[in-house]
């Protein structure tokens, strides 16, 4: 049976839950807690060196971070539905992922880590910053899609949801975002969807 590494407050480890439940796979989920520094453990270290959540464990293979793990799944799991292979859609859908470890994590997601857990060392500022380019970017292209990309969902927006989803837990208003707004509901629609903590 797979096995899933993670917290509850990751919106990482979120995503790839969330895409194992509308896969409809069967997966054993085990709580790592950040909050007492299991992931730093020697245990947890040998499993992954890096020291973060998630980790997905399928058989022998062992794998982190949330977006590579979205890729195998999608692939092992999905179909052509979730990550197609023809070079243009599978470009459109890695320019997101690309887009969720870059301005999404810079922007939203470090305001969240700021505001919920603490993180001084964030430059706030520079995190409203970010997240208003992203958000501004993401309304207007979600002004003539329903979906990031295809006219179905794909990991695309599995990527890309969470610290979207999760920005008012960064004191950020979404209401300027009009577009973005029905995107998240769209989501949350989906079969089999599951809420997180910030999420309902």
């Amino acid at each position: 049976m797979i096995k899933l590494y993670g917290h509850e407050l990751s919106g990482n480890s979120y995503k790839v839950r969330l895409f194992l439940e509308l896969l409809q796979l069967e997966y054993e989920w085990i709580r790592v807690d950040l909050m007492k520094g299991e992931h730093k453990s020697q245990e947890y270290l040998a499993l992954n060196p890096f020291g973060q959540v998630p980790l997905l464990i399928d058989g022998e293979l062992k794998l982190a971070d949330a977006q590579g793990i979205l890729v195998y799944l999608a692939k092992q799991y999905g179909g052509e539905e979730w990550l197609p292979s023809d070079a243009v859609s599978l470009a459109q859908v890695v320019r997101w992922l690309s887009t969720t470890a870059g301005e999404v994590r810079q922007g939203p997601e470090n305001a969240r880590l700021y505001h919920l857990f603490g993180a001084t060392t964030i430059n706030i500022e520079r995190a409203y910053q970010k997240s208003e380019e992203i958000l501004t970017q993401l309304d207007k292209h979600l002004s003539n899609h329903i979906w990031l990309e295809q006219e179905h969902p794909t990991i695309a927006d599995i990527a890309v949801f969470p610290y979207i989803a999760l920005a008012k837990d960064g004191k950020i208003d979404l209401n300027t975002y009009p577009n973005v707004l029905k995107w998240i509901e769209r989501v949350k629609q989906l079969p089999q969807f599951i809420p997180m903590i910030g999420i309902e």
